[in-house]
């Protein structure tokens, strides 16, 4: 019986991982920095309605942390650290966004409507 649930683990795992890898191919990707001099570049950055990659990235030697109240999104990273959200809006719109450990760094993601 656990051979036969592993089996179907392992067939249901490789069914969904094309699905996955070819979403994730098809995602537009963009990049938010974290500067060492306490400030994010772009501070304004302006996205297509749908779904989409933000790639975070710590250039700091302080830990920070992606926090967005409307998006409900948070994410720490710490010194020289690099990683992501992805988000999937579909209502254009101005969403704020702050660094939650310096609450002075702010930004605004913009996302504009479907062409």
């Amino acid at each position: 019986m656990r051979a036969w649930i592993a089996f179907a683990a392992l067939v249901w795992a490789g069914w969904l991982a094309p699905m996955s890898v070819a979403g994730a191919a098809d995602m537009p990707v963009h990049t938010l920095t974290f500067k060492a001099d306490g400030t994010f570049e772009p501070a304004r950055l302006e996205v297509q309605a749908g779904r989409f990659k933000i790639v975070l990235v710590n250039e700091s030697t302080e830990a920070v942390e992606f926090e967005s109240l409307p998006l409900r999104k948070e994410k720490v990273l710490g010194p020289g650290v690099t990683s992501f959200v992805v988000l999937s809006l579909s209502r254009p719109g101005e969403y704020p966004f702050f660094d939650d450990f310096h609450p002075q760094v702010k930004g605004t993601l913009v996302v504009l409507p479907k062409p």
